[in-house]
C-alpha cells in the first residue's frame, strides 16, 4: 500500500546545524527512535549512490534493508531512498526560518510484507511517529548547546 506524508517542523537551530544530521545515516540513531543502526558500505565522502546497511527497530522487531543517497544540496536538501521491506523515499528540505530552521520531511513508499499494517494507519498518526524523530533532533542539539554553554 502505497503512502505519502509531509511534515513541517521548526527548529531553534540554523540549517548549518540541522542538515547533518539529516544527511548522515550514522548520526540518526542519536535523535531518531525507531533507527536501531547505520552503517556506511561504501567509503569516500558523501555522493549521490552512496549506502548505508540500516536497522531499524519496530516493536521487538528488527528490519534491516539498505539506504541510498538519491540526492544531496549540501546544506539545504537530501533525498534517501531505503530498499524493501520499507520500499520509500525521504526527502528532508533546510530551509533559513529567523534564526532557526524549517525543515520539510516529505515520505513516500510502498512499504512490503509484514509492514503493510503500518501503512493503514491514519495520517495523523503515522506524522505523530514520524515528528519523534525532530523532537528527538531537538533535544540532541539543545543537549549541544547546553554542552558548548557550560565549556565556554
Amino acid at each position: 500500500m502505497r503512502r505519502r506524508v509531509t511534515i513541517e517542523e521548526h527548529l531553534d537551530h540554523p540549517p548549518s546545524r540541522v542538515f547533518p544530521y539529516l544527511a548522515d545515516p550514522c548520526r540518526w540513531p542519536l535523535f531518531a527512535p525507531a533507527v536501531h543502526s547505520r552503517r556506511p558500505l561504501d567509503d569516500g565522502p558523501l555522493r549521490v549512490g552512496q549506502r548505508w546497511a540500516g536497522v531499524d527497530r519496530i516493536g521487538p522487531f528488527r528490519v534491516r534493508f539498505t539506504d541510498v543517497l538519491e540526492a544531496v544540496d549540501p546544506g539545504r536538501r537530501v533525498v534517501w531512498y531505503s530498499t524493501s521491506p520499507w520500499s520509500s523515499r525521504v526527502e528532508y528540505v533546510c530551509t533559513p526560518d529567523g534564526p532557526g530552521t524549517r525543515v520539510r520531511a516529505d515520505y513516500d513508499g510502498d512499504v512490503s510484507a509484514w509492514l503493510r499494517g503500518l501503512a493503514l494507519l491514519p495520517t495523523a498518526v503515522l506524522a505523530r511517529v514520524l515528528r519523534r524523530d525532530f523532537a528527538g533532533l531537538r533535544r540532541v542539539l539543545e543537549a549541544e548547546d547546553r554542552t558548548a554553554a557550560r565549556s565556554s
